[in-house]
């Protein structure tokens, strides 16, 4: 499994690790019940801590991404991809809110707004 880490970012190397499953398990590049590897292998793939790996597993498991069981390994859960979805919108809901405070303050008009939108879109 290829997962490119960069030592460089602003973001903690776990977080770049759980932000990379969770797209391939989005992208069912990594299907529901598919075993991943060990805490302890994915380190060393990646040359990372174990201790790093262990806390992407424990968010995503939080997030409900994964499931562990006990003897037999780590797995990707059947998700609810709608439901992930929402949760998705929220987040965006909640940063426009903020754009619209930001903009509001400093007089910056929907159009503006709607072209930075356009440009950043159309990169991704």
């Amino acid at each position: 499994m290829e997962i490119i880490i960069s030592n460089d970012s602003e973001t903690p190397i776990y977080e770049q690790i759980k932000e990379a499953l969770k797209t391939k398990i989005l992208s069912n590049e990594l299907e529901a019940g598919v075993l991943l590897p060990s805490i302890r292998t994915l380190a060393k793939d990646l040359k990372c801590s174990v201790i790093t790996t262990k806390n992407a597993y424990t968010e995503l498991e939080k997030e409900g991404y994964i499931t562990t069981i006990p003897s037999k390994g780590t797995y990707v859960k059947n998700i609810n991809k709608n439901l992930i979805k929402e949760e998705q919108l929220k987040k965006i809901e909640k940063l426009i809110e903020e754009i619209v405070t930001i903009s509001k303050t400093n007089n910056i008009n929907k159009k503006e707004i709607i072209e930075v939108l356009n440009i950043y879109m159309e990169d991704k």
